[in-house]
C-alpha cells in the first residue's frame, strides 16, 4: 500500500466525515437542505462561490489548456473576474427577493418573479440539462486525477464509484450544510498545492517565470499571444463577456447566492473575489512548465500536464496530496451540483408542474431519494456517455447564460418583460446553441459577410444577442395581454 494511496483514502474519508457531520444541530427540512437555512456568512459564501472555481476542470483542465492552448486559456483567469465585479450589483437583489419569498432555487425564482410555473419548468429543464454534463466532468476528473496519482493502482471506473457514493452519502445526509463543511478543506489544501506548484515548478525547470516565458517563446514563437484568426481577440473577449455573465446562471452557483443570511456578504466578498482569482495563474505556470518538460501530449492528454509534470518531478507522498486536493475538486462541487439538482427536480418540476400543493416536507424528502438517481445517471454517462457528454458539456456555458437577459429584466422596479418574452427568449437562445454545437456551425459560416474579426465571435454570444431580441419583441406583442390580466385580477 503506497503513500499515494494512504492519502487520497484519508482525505476522501474525511470529506464524507465532514460532509455527515455538518447536518448535527439542524433540522433538514427543505430551506435548511437547499439553501442552508439563509444563515451562512461571509466565509461560507464565500467558499461556496469564490471556491466553486476550483473545480476539476480548473484543476486539470486550466493547466492542460495552457499547455496545449496557450494565450487562449488566459480567459479562464478573466471571466471570473468579471463575475465577481457583476456580483456586487446583481446578487443583493435576487437575496432579498429570495429570502422575502422563501425561495429555494433559482427556478423557483424565475416561477415567482414572471408568476409562471411554466416559465419556472423551462428553467428548471435548462439548468438540469447544463447540469448533468457539468457532474459528469467532475466524475471523470475524479477518475483521471485518481487513476493518474497512484499510477493505475486504483483504477478509474473504481475511483469514480466511491466518489459518487461518498457524495451521494453526504449530499443525502446534509445537503448544501456538507458542500459548504467541505469547501473549507479543500480550498485550503488546493490553495496550498497551487501555490506551490506554480512557484516551485517553473524555478525548478527553468529558474524562475520570466525565465520560463523567455523560453518557451524562443522555442515555440507565438504560443503565448493570441492568433490573427481562430481563439483570437474577438473570441476571448466574446468568451469572457459571455461565461462572465453566465457564472452566476450555473443553477448551484445561483443556490449558493441564497445560503447568505444578509445581502452585505455579496458586496464584502465582491471586493475580494477577483484577488483570490489570481491564483489561477499558478494553475496555468503549471501548465505552461509543463510544455517543453512533457512534450507529445495531445486532445484529450493535455488535461495531465499537471500530473505528468508532477510525477516525473515528486516523491509519492507528494503526489498523493496533489491527487487528494484534486479529488476535493471533483466532490465539493459535486456535491453541490448533486444537491442543486435534486432541489429543481423535486421542487421546480414535480411541485411547480405537477402538484403545486406539495408540503415542503414531502418535497424535501423527494429531493433526498432523487439524489441516488442523478448520481446514478451521472456515472452512467461518465462510464459510457464519450464524446456526447463532451458536447453536451461545451453547450453548458452557453445553455445557461440564456437566463440571463430574463434575469436583469425581472430584477427591474418597473420589469416591461413578460413571461411569453422570457420563455420564447430563453427557448431560441437555447436552440441556436444546440443547434450551432451539433452542426459545429461558427459566426463566420452563418455570416460570410461580416469582417474577419468578428467571425471568431463565440456562437453562445450570438445567441445571447438573438435571445434578448426576441425578449424585446415578443414583450412588446405581449405586454397588452398582460396588462389585461392585471387589470382583470384587480
Amino acid at each position: 500500500m503506497t503513500s499515494t494511496f494512504i492519502i487520497i483514502t484519508l482525505v476522501t474519508l474525511l470529506a464524507l466525515w465532514l460532509g455527515m457531520q455538518a447536518r448535527r444541530g439542524h433540522d433538514m427540512n427543505l430551506e435548511q437542505w437547499a439553501v442552508g437555512g439563509r444563515s451562512f456568512g461571509t466565509i461560507f459564501v464565500f467558499l461556496l462561490m469564490a471556491g466553486e472555481v476550483y473545480t476539476t476542470f480548473t484543476f486539470l483542465g486550466g493547466s492542460g489548456w495552457a499547455y496545449g492552448k496557450g494565450a487562449p486559456a488566459y480567459y479562464i483567469l478573466a471571466y471570473t473576474t468579471v463575475a465577481f465585479i457583476l456580483s456586487y450589483w446583481l446578487l443583493p437583489p435576487i437575496w432579498r427577493a429570495a429570502k422575502a419569498n422563501r425561495l429555494v432555487s433559482q427556478s423557483h425564482f424565475f416561477s415567482h418573479k414572471y408568476q409562471s410555473p411554466a416559465l419556472g419548468a423551462v428553467v428548471a429543464l435548462v439548468g438540469v440539462v447544463a447540469l448533468v454534463p457539468y457532474l459528469v466532468l467532475q466524475l471523470k476528473g475524479l477518475g483521471i486525477i485518481v487513476s493518474a496519482a497512484s499510477q493505475g493502482a486504483i483504477p478509474s471506473t473504481a475511483a469514480v464509484w466511491i466518489g459518487a457514493v461518498v457524495v451521494t452519502a453526504y449530499v443525502i445526509a446534509s445537503g448544501v450544510r456538507g458542500c459548504a463543511w467541505n469547501s473549507a478543506l479543500k480550498d485550503a489544501l488546493v490553495l496550498c498545492v497551487v501555490l506551490f506548484l506554480g512557484i516551485y515548478l517553473p524555478i525548478h525547470y527553468y529558474g524562475g517565470l520570466g525565465a520560463m516565458f523567455r523560453t518557451i517563446d524562443a522555442a515555440r514563437p507565438g504560443f503565448l499571444t493570441f492568433a490573427a484568426k481562430g481563439q483570437g481577440l474577438v473570441w476571448f473577449q466574446s468568451t469572457v463577456l459571455l461565461t462572465g455573465l453566465g457564472f452566476f446562471m450555473w443553477p448551484h452557483i445561483f443556490a449558493s447566492a441564497l445560503t447568505a443570511k444578509n445581502d452585505r456578504v455579496f458586496r464584502r466578498n465582491a471586493m475580494v473575489q477577483p484577488l483570490y482569482q489570481l491564483i489561477l495563474l499558478f494553475v496555468l505556470f503549471v501548465g505552461f512548465a509543463a510544455v517543453l518538460k512533457v512534450p507529445g501530449l495531445k486532445g484529450a492528454d493535455i488535461d495531465m500536464a499537471l500530473f505528468k509534470l508532477s510525477q516525473q518531478t515528486f516523491s509519492p507522498w507528494v503526489i498523493g496530496v496533489i491527487g487528494a486536493a484534486g479529488v476535493l475538486t471533483a466532490l465539493v462541487p459535486g456535491s453541490m451540483i448533486l444537491t442543486t439538482a435534486s432541489t429543481l427536480l423535486a421542487n421546480d418540476l414535480y411541485r411547480g408542474a405537477f402538484n403545486r400543493n406539495a408540503p415542503d416536507e414531502k418535497v424535501a424528502n423527494l429531493a433526498r431519494w432523487l439524489t441516488p438517481v442523478v448520481a446514478l445517471v451521472a456515472v452512467f454517462f461518465t462510464l459510457r456517455g464519450g464524446d456526447t457528454i463532451v458536447a453536451l458539456l461545451l453547450m453548458g456555458y452557453s445553455f445557461v447564460t440564456q437566463l440571463f437577459p430574463a434575469l436583469v429584466c425581472s430584477l427591474w422596479r418597473n420589469n416591461r418583460a413578460t413571461k411569453w418574452g422570457a420563455m420564447s427568449g430563453i427557448v431560441v437562445g437555447v436552440a441556436v446553441v444546440a443547434w450551432t454545437t451539433i452542426t459545429k456551425a461558427s459566426v463566420g459560416q452563418l455570416f460570410p459577410f461580416l469582417p474577419d474579426a468578428l467571425k471568431d465571435m463565440n456562437i453562445g454570444f450570438l445567441a445571447l444577442i438573438l435571445n434578448a431580441i426576441v425578449l424585446t419583441v415578443v414583450s412588446a406583442v405581449t405586454q397588452g395581454s398582460r396588462v389585461r390580466m392585471e387589470d382583470s385580477r384587480a
